[in-house]
């Protein structure tokens, strides 16, 4: 029956009127007779079996509609029912009382001065409230002169009951016509409030914060599945609780009193640590209740992590551990040693080595070691972009801060590496502007957008690298002296090749391998006087010159075994740099070697220079050495 229209008739002759009306539309709308209380009996079954509009008339349409839950419809008398009515009264006396409820008295004012010109009668009216005023009304009435009354079942039975004259009022066919499309348009609102309704509880239920509402009384309306959880209280027993009884420190009643909202404000509840919004709910500027969100503060701080790390980790994530940094010299183990200790600790990091030594491998292998491995890594040489383009990068900006600023702005390579690793290659080329902007990155954990007034918190921890002496270099007042002292709280040294000399078989070997899979091409290795011939070098470019002169041999060597002759011919593009001045050389290979070298590297470096036009910065690039080194050499030749 969910749904349906039920008829609950007062009398035999309305049931008969209905049940026609009923048939002649081919309704499924069930007629129920039962006047007063055995119709309410009946209307309250109706409802219990799923009706979803109850069609009545008169006294008994107004107590049903007092003690169901489900929409009624009351049919009001129309004039024309009065009017009928007092036609049929007329046969009787032309002294009329008309009794009923406030509908009747309506429907008879609205034709009075029709009927004191049609009818030549006197008509007197009494309204009730409730059937027990009935009999008070007859008598009244009958003092007054009438003789006959006109009114509903109730009435007709008790004005009989004193052997009176009675006229029953009816209905027409047409207010039952009426009532009943305008039963259909309510079911059809009554559907789509509940499917809104179910909508609602739905996102009510299933919102990842705790939702609490309340009426103006104080009394709890809405307490979905989470505030449930974080209270430990059930639904059943907050619903119709004042809401101080069931949440502790919840301020809506305040919020309730001063219609005014409150915003992000930080409270425990039970022991959890939560941010709350408190929202009036306003009603024709009145404040008819208030509904409160509650968010954990550890869930925010989690999902932030996540969302950051859904959107910006692609192409910041460390792929380096430090089983992949070949060699097991005594210098480079010291190094990973000391690095695997520092990956255990929170503290700043300061990476120095020469260029080509592996800084940016050992700060991918410290993330990956640490806390942090599963946050963001994200890596920036400083050297590589202007002043003003590397604070944007690394700050960030809002829409506007500047001309040529992307729409909607754009987030910092510091924010982005919330939570993980902001590892800053050559930071000896920071300006001296951005360091005080950086310094206090690293003190206060906290960013500020170009443009921007609004403090952004960050968890990041720094690790710098540079191919200079930064001491050296804050003597020369070319960077921050409190920079510097914050940047160095752990400082690592990274070997430059020449010192690690054993591990360039190890290296060769690797670089082989890698690299005839990249070109696709096979490659026998290299015989003993080539790899001999490596070993002499000084390296300036350390492992990034190693590796490139490899790259060159394996495709010169085209399926054949790498040996002198196409070292020789590799060679001859890539300069055979001096040794380092630590090194010692023997008697025999100062006699048979020092001279060559020297010769094939004046011959490399002046044979670049011509092909770039004397430009030494790509002249540097094409040997794989820094402008510094070159102009080193250039002096050194001179």
């Amino acid at each position: 029956m969910y749904g349906k229209i039920v008829i609950i008739s007062p009398d035999e002759k309305f049931t008969q009127y209905s049940k026609d009306v009923v048939e002649r539309l081919n309704e499924d709308i069930d007629v129920i007779e039962g006047s007063f209380s055995v119709g309410l009996g009946k209307a309250r079954k109706a409802e219990r079996d799923g009706a979803g509009i109850i069609i009545s008339r008169g006294g008994t349409g107004k107590l049903i509609k007092n003690n169901v839950s489900v929409p009624v419809v009351n049919i009001d008398f129309s004039s024309y029912d009065v009017i009928n009515s007092l036609s049929r009264a007329m046969d009787y006396s032309h002294d009329i009382g008309i009794i009923g409820f406030e509908d009747l008295a309506d429907a008879y004012e609205s034709v009075r001065t029709i009927l004191e010109k049609t009818f030549k009668a006197s008509i007197n009216v009494c309204t009730i409230s409730s059937t027990r005023e009935i009999e008070g009304c007859v008598n009244l009435l009958y003092k007054k002169g009438s003789r006959v009354f006109i009114g509903g079942h109730q009435v007709v039975e008790s004005v009989e009951s004193k052997r009176l004259d009675a006229v029953l009022i009816e209905t027409g066919k047409t207010a039952i016509i009426d009532a009943i499309k305008y039963s259909h348009r309510l079911l059809e609102v009554q559907k789509i409030e509940k499917e809104k309704a179910a909508i609602l509880k739905s996102i009510i239920d299933f919102a990842y914060d705790g939702i609490l509402g309340i009426d103006q009384k104080g009394k709890v309306t809405v307490f979905n599945p989470v505030i449930q959880r974080l209270t430990g209280i059930s639904y059943d027993d907050a619903i119709g609780e004042l809401v101080d009884n069931v949440v502790e420190n919840s301020r809506m009643t305040k919020v309730l009193k001063s219609g005014e909202s409150e915003l992000g404000e930080i409270q425990k509840i039970k022991g959890t640590t939560i941010i709350t919004n408190r929202v009036p709910i306003i009603v024709d500027n009145k404040t008819v209740g208030v509904v409160a969100t509650f968010q954990e503060v550890e869930k925010i701080q989690k999902m932030e992590t996540h969302i950051r790390t859904k959107l910006h980790a692609k192409g910041h994530v460390a792929k380096t551990n430090f089983e992949d940094i070949i060699g097991n010299s005594s210098a480079i183990s010291n190094s990973k040693a000391k690095a695997t200790l520092y990956s255990q600790v929170e503290s700043t990091i300061l990476i120095q080595g020469e260029t080509g030594t592996g800084k940016e491998l050992f700060s991918q292998s410290i993330h990956n070691a640490s806390g942090r491995r599963d946050k963001p890594f994200v890596a920036v040489n400083c050297a590589a972009l202007p002043e003003n383009l590397l604070e944007s990068e690394l700050f960030g900006y809002v829409e506007g801060a500047f001309t040529g600023a992307r729409k909607g702005g754009k987030t910092g390579l510091f924010e982005l590496a919330h939570g993980g690793t902001i590892f800053l290659d050559e930071i000896s080329e920071m300006s001296m502007s951005i360091q005080a902007r950086f310094l206090r990155v690293i003190q206060e954990k906290e960013v500020v957008r170009l443009g921007d007034d609004k403090i952004i918190p960050v968890d990041i921890r720094v690790i710098g690298a540079t191919n200079r002496d930064l001491l050296k270099q804050v003597q020369e007042m070319k960077f921050r002296e409190d920079l510097y002292y914050r940047l160095c709280v752990l400082t690592l040294e990274i070997p430059p090749l020449r010192m690690r000399k054993d591990d360039i078989h190890d290296l060769v070997d690797y670089f082989l391998m890698e690299k005839s899979r990249e070109l696709n091409i096979k490659t026998k290795g290299i015989d003993h006087d080539a790899m001999a011939r490596l070993l002499l070098y000084d390296w300036p470019g350390n492992i990034r010159q190693l590796e490139n002169l490899v790259e060159r041999c394996v495709v010169l060597s085209r399926d054949k075994e790498i040996s002198v002759e196409v070292m020789d011919e590799a060679i001859s593009g890539i300069p055979q740099l001096g040794r380092g001045e630590d090194y010692q050389y023997t008697e025999h290979e100062y006699d048979g070697k020092k001279g060559v070298l020297k010769q094939i590297e004046k011959d490399t470096i002046m044979n670049v220079l011509e092909e770039t036009g004397g430009n030494k910065t790509l002249a540097a690039e094409k040997l794989g050495i820094s402008v510094t080194t070159l102009w080193r050499k250039l002096k050194s030749m001179e």
